[in-house]
């Protein structure tokens, strides 16, 4: 078996979440750290893994919660748009059931023939859709508290 550990290397990364009905909650989720560079796994992966909850570290008080995924209305975090010419971007308004009006860019990469707005919301293997809310800002939005999606430019193919 050797020497290497079963143990996953897991870091700490800050995100402000709203939950239903409690409202927002402020601490950290585990993100996998990487073997050999020790970069950081994306918060968007631990959102919209398969398991039904996720866990978040507490400051005040101290200690651990462990969130039901379908209550997650949002989750923000620090993280930067990507620049590399492969993404589409697709500027948009998502207006969700809170009253929340939640105004960014979804920038992915998306096949030609499914680039598409529509084609990106109605992708069934994502919980979260993922919004760059500023240039250092990103805003994952529950795809079941989403009420509509707009698109904020009239030329933009929806």
């Amino acid at each position: 078996m050797g020497n290497k550990p079963l143990k996953i290397a897991k870091a700490l990364r800050q995100v402000n979440m709203w939950v239903h009905p409690e409202g927002l909650v402020t601490g950290s989720i585990f993100v996998t750290i990487g073997e050999d560079d020790g970069s950081r796994e994306d918060p968007s992966y631990v959102l919209n893994d398969t398991s039904p909850f996720l866990v978040l570290q507490r400051e005040k008080p101290d200690e651990l919660r462990f969130y039901n995924r379908a209550s997650i209305v949002r989750v923000e975090y620090e993280g930067s748009k990507p620049d590399d010419s492969k993404y589409t971007t697709l500027p948009c308004i998502a207006h969700l059931m809170d009253g929340s009006v939640i105004d960014g860019e979804i920038i992915e990469v998306l096949p030609n023939d499914r680039s598409r707005l529509y084609d990106y919301l109605n992708q069934g293997q994502e919980r979260f859709v993922r919004l760059h809310t500023t240039a250092d800002q990103v805003c994952m939005i529950n795809k079941s508290y989403i009420i509509q999606v707009t698109s904020n430019l009239s030329s933009q193919r929806v």
